[in-house]
């Protein structure tokens, strides 16, 4: 997930600086909302993996 949201940032910046404003805009969105999607699943999987069994 953080992948794919590392590879839409480099896409965003190089069509930001090729000139291409509505798919800079584009990626850079998509990459947002997959960085804060992998931010929630992190954070769900460190509440979730740490319980004990007993």
């Amino acid at each position: 997930m953080l992948r794919w949201a590392l590879i839409f940032l480099i896409v965003a910046l190089v069509a930001a600086a090729l000139g291409f404003g509505g798919i800079a805009g584009a990626a850079a969105g998509i990459a947002k909302i997959l960085f804060w999607v992998f931010v929630a699943l992190f954070i769900i999987s460190l509440f979730f993996g740490r319980r004990a069994v007993t």
